[in-house]
């Protein structure tokens, strides 16, 4: 019974590989526009906040932290590692 699960999880995790190795070079793309993406929104809340546009200005500001490396890139990359960590599991599951 254990063999023939480990040879129906060794699509999965060859899946997992693939799905894995994709989202890291899509994360590493998104990061780098994110980036540009945060300094600019960053500079636009500065430039309201001192003209007195203070709820844009916060917003502005918001979507700078949601975009720089601490925001959204950083959730993402928390779950492609979650994935990687299911790809080993599953890899140490069927080497077993």
């Amino acid at each position: 019974m254990r063999s023939v699960l480990k040879v129906l999880a060794a699509p999965i995790a060859g899946l997992l590989a693939l799905t894995v190795a994709v989202c890291s070079f899509l994360l590493a793309a998104a990061g780098f526009v994110c980036w540009f993406l945060a300094v600019a929104a960053g500079v636009g809340g500065v430039v309201l906040l001192l003209t007195s546009h203070t709820l844009g200005g916060i917003a502005f500001l918001v979507i700078a932290f949601l975009a720089s490396p601490y925001g959204l890139p950083a959730l993402a990359a928390k779950l492609v590692g979650w994935l990687n960590a299911l790809r080993w599991s599953l890899k140490d599951f069927i080497v077993e």
